[in-house]
């Protein structure tokens, strides 16, 4: 007999109206609403969450988040660091992040599943699934050790590096979340792990590395 015909791919255009529809109960922080004014939701995601596994900078895909201002150093007992305000300019993405209904996510997650996995399969690579990748991704961000005093920084042109090798060795994407500030780590990091659960990922601190 003729095989059966396979399944219809899955169409991600015109898909934002309900994908906001279904995202707008995880959180009724007012900068969240405005993140979900963004065009192409899904596809942001996924490209998120693949940039980040691979220990990328989600920049692009993620751009609504930018903060305000500019990045700034101080003195601190002869080392320059990272100015408090420098952190504070994350405060408002620490809050919307801890604001999310980790329940509501695992829920919605399950009913945008086709959706997400259509658009992680645009670009992931051959052989991982979004699980692998989402549970990739967030256990890079869990593992950032939370600094327990003022990294030191020291220039290298017109940027700023970490003095300490170790942190300067991590990938761009970890180094995101070091520049949120201590308290805006913690705040993120007990998120995305209660997030973790909520969705059904293996353990972030289990989590395969690339």
């Amino acid at each position: 007999p003729p095989a059966p015909p396979p399944p219809p791919a899955v169409q991600l255009s015109g898909t934002d109206p309900r994908v906001r529809d279904f995202l707008k109960g995880l959180s009724s922080d007012a900068d969240f609403a405005r993140w979900l004014s963004a065009e192409d939701l899904v596809r942001r995601f996924a490209a998120s969450a693949n940039l980040i596994a691979e220990g990328q900078s989600p920049r692009m895909p993620l751009s609504f988040m930018a903060p305000a201002g500019a990045f700034r150093v101080t003195k601190r007992q002869g080392r320059t660091v990272t100015a408090r305000e420098s952190h504070t300019r994350y405060d408002g993405v620490a809050r919307v992040i801890s604001s999310l209904d980790a329940k509501t996510a695992g829920q919605v997650y399950q009913e945008l599943k086709p959706l997400l996995d259509a658009a992680h399969g645009e670009l992931a690579p051959p052989g991982r699934s979004l699980d692998e990748t989402l549970s990739q991704a967030i256990g890079r961000l869990t593992r950032v050790p939370v600094p327990k005093a003022p990294a030191e920084l020291t220039p290298r042109g017109a940027l700023f590096v970490y003095a300490d090798p170790d942190l300067e060795a991590l990938g761009a994407a970890e180094k995101h979340l070091l520049r949120m500030g201590p308290e805006n780590m913690r705040k993120v990091q007990a998120k995305l792990t209660e997030l973790a659960a909520a969705l059904g990922l293996p353990s972030p601190q289990q989590a395969r590395q690339p």
